[in-house]
This record gives C-alpha cells, sequence and structure tokens, in this order.
C-alpha cells in the first residue's frame, strides 16, 4: 500500500506514552454464573475480542451481563498527563493519521452525495491499556474497537504485529494494507453509528435477550456489513488514487478477514465450531462481504440486514 500522498489526519490522541498508566477505565469481567456462558464460550469470545468489534462488552454478552444487569457504568477516571494530539510523528502512527484523513475524505464524499453530512471518527492510540471513556478500559486484549458514545477508535498499535505472528493474517509489506482495512472496518461502524444502524441493532439486541442466537446473528450482520464498508473505502480510494493499492494488497485483507473468522477461532480455541455462538460472521462470509463493498463501491451493497444469504 502506498500512502506518501495520504492526508494526515489530526484527529488522532496518542496516549501511547502513557505506558499503560492512563486512566482507570472501570474494568471488564468476566460474566461467569449467571450469564450462562461456559468457559468454552469465554475462550473463544476472549480469541473474538481480540479481532475486530464495537465495544468489546458486546462479545461476552453486553453491558448488561458484565455489569450484572440494568444500564452499564462505567468510570472515567482522567489518564495520567496529557495526551499528544494531531498526526503523529513516527512512521506507524504518521500512517494510521493518513488512513483516518483518507476514511474521512472519502466518507465525506460518499454523506455528501447522500445529502447527509459526515463527521469523522478520532483514533485514539494506545500501550496496554488505556481510559476508554464510557466504554470503561480499553486494554490491548480488546483488539481494536469503536465505542459508539465516544465516537473515538481504540488502537492498541501492538495489535498489528499480532496481526503477523499470531493470527497470521498478513506478512512483510502486505501488513500495511492489513492495517488499513482493520481502521476502515471500524470506521465501518462509525458510519453505522451516524446512519443510525448501531442504536436500532442495539434495541433489537436488548428485546432479544443478550448471547441469544437471535443477539448474535443481528451482531453478525453489524460486523459483516463493517467489512463491506471497509471494502467500499478501498473501492473508492483506488479510484482516487490509483497506485495506492500494491500486488497482494487484496489478498492480504481476505486472509486476516478469515484468519480472525468466528469458525476459524472457535476451531483454534475449541476444535470445534458453534454458528450460533458467531458475533463476527465465518471466514468465508467476511471475505465475502469485503469484497462485495470492494467491487460494488456503495452503501447500498452492504445491507447484510436484507440479504437472503449471508
Amino acid at each position: 500500500m502506498r500512502y506518501d500522498d495520504f492526508r494526515r489526519s489530526d484527529d488522532i490522541e496518542d496516549r501511547r506514552d502513557d505506558g499503560g498508566m492512563g486512566g482507570g477505565g472501570g474494568g471488564m469481567g468476566l460474566p461467569i454464573g449467571g450469564g450462562g456462558l461456559g468457559i468454552g464460550t469465554i475462550i473463544v469470545l476472549g480469541l473474538i475480542g481480540y479481532a475486530f468489534g464495537i465495544d468489546p462488552r458486546v462479545l461476552i454478552g453486553g453491558a448488561e451481563i458484565v455489569t450484572g444487569g440494568g444500564a452499564p457504568s462505567y468510570q472515567t477516571d482522567r489518564r495520567a498527563g496529557p495526551a499528544k494530539t494531531g498526526a503523529p510523528k513516527d512512521e506507524q502512527g504518521n500512517m494510521i493519521a493518513g488512513i483516518l484523513g483518507e476514511i474521512d475524505d472519502r466518507w465525506s464524499e460518499i454523506f455528501q452525495a447522500n445529502g447527509q453530512r459526515w463527521t469523522g471518527p478520532k483514533i485514539v492510540l494506545f500501550k496496554n491499556a488505556t481510559n476508554g471513556g464510557r466504554c470503561g478500559r480499553a486494554e490491548s486484549a480488546m483488539g481494536p474497537f469503536y465505542c459508539p458514545p465516544e465516537r473515538e477508535i481504540f488502537l492498541d498499535t501492538g495489535f498489528f504485529r499480532e496481526v503477523e505472528t499470531r493470527f497470521h493474517g498478513c506478512s512483510g509489506n502486505a501488513c500495511k494494507f492489513t492495517t488499513a482495512y482493520i481502521i476502515a472496518h471500524e470506521a465501518g461502524h462509525h458510519v453505522q453509528n451516524l446512519l443510525g444502524i448501531l442504536p436500532r441493532v442495539t434495541q433489537r439486541q436488548q428485546q432479544e435477550g443478550r448471547g441469544t442466537p437471535q443477539s448474535n446473528a443481528l451482531q453478525v450482520k453489524v460486523e459483516l456489513q463493517a467489512d463491506c464498508l471497509s471494502g467500499v473505502w478501498v473501492n473508492r480510494e483506488a479510484k482516487k488514487r490509483p497506485g495506492f493499492l500494491e500486488e497482494g494488497d487484496i489478498d492480504s485483507a481476505l486472509s486476516t478477514a478469515s484468519a480472525i473468522g468466528d469458525d476459524t477461532l472457535q476451531r483454534q480455541a475449541t476444535g470445534r465450531v458453534v454458528p450460533d455462538s458467531f458475533t463476527h460472521g465465518s471466514a468465508a462470509q467476511r471475505k465475502r462481504w469485503f469484497m462485495t463493498g470492494y467491487q460494488q463501491g456503495t452503501l447500498q451493497a452492504c445491507n447484510t440486514f436484507g440479504a437472503d444469504q449471508l
């Protein structure tokens, strides 16, 4: 992936120098007991939580389960010391700032063409752990996630090394594009938030009951749609900057999508696959929906909620 001519976004808060001491957050307990999750499920969700997601609490049954029922309670301890804002100067931070800048520009064009106004997400870079605001404590084990109430994407940049070494989702130079795919997926959740999709799904999940097969099926549609929206961005970016994609980039994204499919992660964790417990979609589904967005390049192509087959 060539990103030298990307526009660098200043909507980045760099907390990597906090050393994991930034803010208490509220923590995240495992819902053993009343939530009805067996230890096998918890292991699987721990792995899935290290892949892509919204608020990680969704992966283990929602904030209602984590907090023991009722509305979620979040601590909002302040970080130790001020964080740096603006585009980072190091190579990885500079690339992330460029990816975010291009995501903002392409989605702004799409929203404007549909008579809507785009307000982009912010990215919080951290190391080990940090305060996730109203989404509680953000930790490296959660993987990248989007926090809807804060409209922020939280990234422990060490995760990108894990994609290559632990998940074997990419290798070498192609991992740069995998980073773009991951960030574009999280930005896809921001698109869903702005369009009102996330609030509607959350309401339906509460009606169905968190952790039920019906609720999980809704979450799968959310995640596959974010994969598709990631592909839409790649489509639009490739048309805007024809030289930005390099050989092997798309294959790298597909390899990553396959590596973090629910069936792949479940098979690694427990040796068996339980489709009713999927929250992100199978490897084949994730690859198919990314390619749908990439090939068609439209919002309309990403209607996972109206699709006859995922």
